[in-house]
């Protein structure tokens, strides 16, 4: 790895990240702030690098921002117990598991009005009829 200074531009170029998304996880400490350069830029080192990579690839999994932050917090205390990184993981794939859930029964009663299409005018339709409130009228 490079030790070399990253600016703001490479930095997100080299981990997919928006440059704001990157002032916002420095503004909200997930992302310590560099030092500056003589002009005043952002001098990002590689441990920055790391450090955002591994913010990505846990957001990229769905860990909260909050989750995220303790994981930092755990990972860099080496000597400890993983059983606390577990939980949070385990914890993040409950939320999985119901999301899916839910994703599932919102699918089948979406199916099951799609199936009860008569392919009619709007005025017979099951879909709109399924949608809006009773006796609503849009206009």
């Amino acid at each position: 790895m490079s030790t070399e200074p990253l600016s703001i531009g490479s930095l997100a170029k080299a981990t997919g990240t928006k440059v704001e998304t990157i002032r916002y996880y420095e503004s909200i400490g997930l992302l310590a702030a560099p030092a500056r350069t003589k002009n005043n830029y952002r001098a990002y080192t590689p441990q920055h690098l790391a450090r955002l990579s591994f913010i990505r690839r846990a957001r990229a999994l769905g860990f909260s921002i909050d989750q995220v932050q303790e994981l930092l917090e755990l990972a860099d205390q080496k000597d400890i117990s993983c059983k606390a990184v577990d939980a949070i993981a385990r914890e993040h794939l409950a939320e999985i598991d119901r999301k899916l859930r839910d994703l599932n029964t919102l699918r089948f009663e979406l199916s099951n009005v799609i199936v009860q299409c008569g392919h009619g005018t709007i005025s017979e339709c099951r879909i709109i009829e399924t949608l809006a409130p009773d006796s609503a009228t849009f206009r």
